[in-house]
């Protein structure tokens, strides 16, 4: 399953351009001789495509997703999430979990990625920035102040509880859970 995780993983990196062997244009220059940071680097690295024959750009598929966001953005924030929460737990348990597949998991998950996670963010984070106006120091300090303190306990437990309704635990059970877990949770998101 690693192997595959791996091949899949190359794959990606190489529809973005990306080469497992670049290939060195220039000669080896001494540290020294050659500043950390150069404008004209970008250019010749494989991380990046050529703008003028890819549509958005350096990164395939930008300008078709910055559109979506503009037309549809609660669609597109649904499926972006759908697509972070699919990724992170398709990671969570090739890298970490190392036991079998669960694709219920992997369902439930992408699903409350798709169905809560991007919606509700959606909704959320534009009346924070109405609540919150500003993108200073201060403003951005009690934005996040506010996304952890109030928002982070919300989310928790109404992800608390999409999880017990869908292994079919008794509102008790539910319950229990966010009582003993809540507080822990958010120190984690902390």
């Amino acid at each position: 399953m690693k192997l595959l995780s791996l091949l899949s993983l190359l794959s990606v990196a190489t529809a973005f351009g990306v080469s497992p062997h670049p290939v060195s244009q220039q000669k080896a220059t001494s540290i020294v001789d050659k500043p950390a940071f150069r404008k004209d680097s970008v250019i010749n690295s494989p991380l990046f495509r050529d703008p003028t024959k890819v549509r958005g750009g350096a990164v395939p598929g930008w300008a078709a997703y910055n559109d979506a966001l503009d037309k549809h953005p609660l669609t597109a924030k649904a499926c972006t999430s759908l697509v972070g929460w699919a990724l992170g737990d398709f990671l969570a348990q090739v890298f970490i979990s190392g036991g079998p597949f669960d694709v219920k998991r992997f369902i439930t998950l992408s699903a409350f990625g798709f169905l809560y996670h991007g919606p509700s963010g959606h909704y959320f984070y534009n009346w924070l920035d109405k609540f919150i106006e500003g993108s200073d120091g201060l403003s951005v300090a009690k934005k996040v102040a506010f996304d952890q303190i109030i928002w982070c306990p919300i989310f928790m437990t109404v992800f608390f509880t999409y999880l017990g309704l869908v292994n079919g635990d008794s509102f008790a059970a539910i319950g229990d859970k966010i009582k003993n877990d809540l507080l822990s949770a958010c120190q984690g998101s902390w």
